[in-house]
């Protein structure tokens, strides 16, 4: 992930939208009991802060995956591996 577009999600001043979600009620329970415990000072945090880290993880597996196809085209195209380096 680019340093910018990190800078900018650790902003506070970042705008929020209500969004509706249904969860079934034991999994709240959980998330209620479990915020505290990870510093948080309520389940919703935790929530986004959960959202937060597996599209963070699938952002930059996806990433990789699409520079490691660019490397593997430019291979293709004999780009030498020192460039590629």
């Amino acid at each position: 992930m680019k340093m910018q577009t990190i800078k900018k999600r650790l902003s506070k001043e970042r705008p929020m939208i209500s969004i509706s979600l249904r969860m079934p009620q034991d999994v709240v329970e959980d998330l209620k009991r479990m915020a505290p415990l990870r510093g948080f000072s309520g389940y919703q945090a935790l929530m986004r802060a959960y959202v937060g880290a597996g599209l963070r993880d699938d952002m930059e597996r996806f990433e990789s995956f699409a520079v490691a196809r660019l490397i593997e085209k430019l291979r293709e195209d004999g780009v030498p591996e020192e460039t590629l380096s």
